[in-house]
C-alpha cells in the first residue's frame, strides 16, 4: 500500500517527536533538529516514491551524525553486509574503476558459507553491477545471485542464502560469534565476531570454553577486526584480560546528563549470570530505572597470558568491540593492533514511527571510566598498521604478522 499525504505527515511528525525526545543530544555535532526539520519537511513530504521518502528521511536523520541512527519499514530487507551476510568490505581499483572487495568475511555468516573469502571482488548482485558509493546489500530472507572475481582472476557465479534475522528491530545474521586456536610458542588466538545478545548469557559460555581450549596460553591475540557490536556480553571478554573487579566505564542517558550524576553512583552491573532463570531477577532489577549503568568486570583472577596480550582492530570494529578495545587500551592491558575504529558506540533503541516503520535512536552515549566518549572518535591504534587490497588480493596479513610478532616479544 502506497502512502498518501496524511499517511506521510504522521510518520513524519512522529519522527520529529522521538528525536526531540528519545535522542541521546540533538546537537551533540552541532546539528540543530528543529531547524533541519522544518527546512527538510515539504521536499520531504512532496517525495515521488516511498522509497524516496524512506530515503529522504535517512538523510534528513544523518545530519545528526550519530551512529545507531536509522529509517526503515519493518519488512525492509535493505540491510548493510556487515549484518546481513556478516562480511566487510573495501574500496578497490579493478579494471580502472572502484570495485567493493571483500574484507573481513566472518566463518559460520552466509558470505563464508557461500565460499566468498577476502580478496573476492564483488561485481555483481541479483543481476546488477554494483560500485562504490553505492554499498552491496544482499535482501534477507531470499537468496541473491553474485558475481565475484578471485584473487587468482576467475570469474565465479553463486547463490547467497541469507536467511531471515530473529529480530526485527534489530536485524542481524549472527556468524560463529567466537572462534579460537592455539598456535604455536604458546599463543593462543581469539577471534571474535560480534557479541550477540542484551546480557550474552550464552555468549559468555562461549568464552568460558574458549578460554578454557586456551588454558595454557601464555600469550593471547584477541582478533576484533570486522567486530559489529552488540550487547553486554564482551564483559566476560574483558573479565578475562584483567585479575581483578575493574570499573570499565559507564552508559549515560540523556535525562541522567541533564540531572547530574556522580559516576561511583551509578548502579553497577558487575556479572553476568549463568543461568536464563536469571533474567527475571536483573529485568525487575534494571528494568524500571534509568538506563545510565556502570560496567564493572567479573574479577576471575590471574591469566597465564596476562601482560602478554595484542588486540587487532579495524575501521569496521564497531560498538561493543571499540568497548572492549578502548577498556583494553585505557588499562594497558593489551597492545592494540591494526586501524583506527569507526566510533559508534551509542546504545540505541529501535522505535514505532507509524504504518510499519521504524526509526532508530541512540538513547544513551558510552563513556570509558575515564570519561572518554568513544563516539565519532574511535580507538587508535597503538601500533597502526594498514591493510591494503593488494595485500588482501595477495592473501597476505600484516595486521596478524604485527600482532605475533610483538606478542612473541613479549
Amino acid at each position: 500500500m502506497s502512502l498518501n499525504i496524511q499517511m506521510r505527515e504522521k510518520i513524519y511528525s512522529r519522527v520529529c517527536e522521538l528525536v526531540e525526545r528519545k535522542h541521546f543530544d540533538p546537537a551533540m555535532n552541532g546539528a540543530n533538529w528543529g531547524e533541519l526539520s522544518k527546512g527538510r519537511k515539504d521536499q520531504i513530504l512532496r517525495s515521488n516514491t516511498d522509497d524516496e521518502f524512506e530515503k529522504q528521511i535517512q538523510e534528513l536523520l544523518n545530519e545528526l551524525k550519530t551512529s545507531h541512527t536509522g529509517f526503515r519499514h519493518s519488512k525492509s530487507s535493505k540491510i548493510p553486509g556487515r549484518h546481513a551476510i556478516s562480511a566487510t568490505f573495501m574500496r578497490c581499483n579493478f579494471d580502472g574503476t572502484q570495485r567493493w572487495m571483500f574484507q573481513d568475511v566472518h566463518e559460520g555468516g552466509p558470505a563464508h558459507v557461500a565460499g566468498l573469502r577476502p580478496g573476492d571482488i564483488l561485481l555483481q548482485v541479483r543481476n546488477r553491477e554494483i560500485a562504490p558509493p553505492e554499498p552491496p546489500i544482499f535482501p534477507v530472507g531470499d537468496d541473491s545471485q553474485y558475481v565475484v572475481q578471485k584473487p587468482d582472476g576467475k570469474r565465479v557465479t553463486g547463490t547467497l542464502i541469507v536467511p531471515s534475522p530473529k529480530s526485527k528491530n534489530h536485524p542481524v545474521i549472527v556468524p560463529k560469534a567466537v572462534v579460537c586456536s592455539q598456535l604455536p610458542e604458546g599463543i593462543g588466538w581469539l577471534k571474535v565476531t560480534m557479541f550477540p545478545g542484551a546480557v550474552g548469557i550464552d555468549l559468555a559460555k562461549m568464552f568460558d570454553t574458549a578460554f578454557a581450549h586456551l588454558r595454557d596460553s601464555t600469550r593471547l591475540i584477541v582478533d576484533l577486526r570486522g567486530n559489529t557490536g552488540g550487547g553486554i556480553g564482551g564483559l566476560r571478554l574483558m573479565s578475562y584480560l584483567t585479575p581483578n573487579k575493574k570499573e570499565v566505564g559507564y552508559s549515560l542517558t540523556r535525562a541522567r546528563k541533564e540531572k547530574g550524576y556522580s559516576r561511583e553512583e551509578l548502579p553497577r552491573f558487575g556479572r553476568i549470570p549463568s543461568h536464563k532463570a536469571t533474567l527475571l531477577w536483573l529485568a525487575l532489577r534494571y528494568g524500571f530505572i534509568d538506563k545510565s549503568i556502570l560496567v564493572v568486570t567479573e574479577g576471575f583472577g590471574p591469566q597465564k597470558f596476562h601482560g602478554r596480550v595484542v588486540v587487532l582492530v579495524n575501521e569496521h570494529t564497531a560498538s561493543a568491540g571499540e568497548m572492549v578495545a578502548a577498556f583494553a587500551e585505557e588499562n594497558q592491558l593489551a597492545t592494540i593492533v591494526g586501524t583506527k575504529t569507526p566510533g559508534r558506540l551509542l546504545s540505541g533503541s529501535a522505535f514505532k514511527a507509524g504504518f510499519g516503520y521504524i526509526v532508530g535512536l541512540p538513547v544513551a552515549a558510552y563513556l570509558t571510566w575515564e570519561g572518554r566518549l568513544i563516539e565519532g572518535k574511535g580507538v587508535s591504534p597503538n601500533i597502526p598498521v594498514a591493510l591494503s587490497p593488494e595485500q588482501l588480493l595477495a592473501g597476505e596479513d600484516p595486521q596478524m604478522q604485527k600482532a605475533l610478532e610483538l606478542v612473541r616479544a613479549l
